[in-house]
């Protein structure tokens, strides 16, 4: 059992078999798919899986606090299971990769703006959108 799996026995949740496998299809995604992505990973497991069942599931997970809805300005929402820890996302408006990062000064500077304006910061999302400066500089910083 995979760890989608267990967070939704967890919270109690009825696992159908295509709800197990979608929650696996989750769990091996190393990006951010949308449902579309995800109607194609799963019907590769089991062919009978509809996209409206997709849909619900994915709902259904979202509700619960297991995956996180993304609109990363592409006209889709996209899907990630919700973080241990925080992180935010570069998305390169060329290829559409979302890049997950972690910056202690990105996340110093926040709280120290929200205690400036009389604020305690207890939640942000950062999603910053960019273009490679060209292939070379783009390659040389991973």
């Amino acid at each position: 059992m995979d760890r989608i799996e267990k967070l939704c026995v967890e919270k109690g949740m009825r696992m159908t078999e295509q709800r197990r496998v979608i929650a696996r299809v989750v769990s091996a995604s190393q990006d951010h798919p949308d449902v579309e992505e995800l109607h194609r990973r799963a019907v590769a497991v089991d062919p009978g899986i509809s996209i409206a069942t997709v849909y619900r599931t994915v709902r259904l997970f979202e509700e619960a606090g297991i995956l996180e809805r993304h609109d990363f300005r592409d006209g889709r929402s996209r899907y990630e299971e919700r973080p241990d820890t925080h992180h935010d996302h570069l998305i390169d408006m060329k290829s559409g990769q979302v890049i997950e990062f972690v910056d202690p000064e990105i996340e110093r500077l926040q709280h120290e703006i929200a205690r400036r304006l009389g604020y305690k910061l207890v939640d942000h999302r950062l999603e910053l959108y960019g273009v490679p400066l060209d292939e070379r500089t783009k390659a040389s910083k991973r």
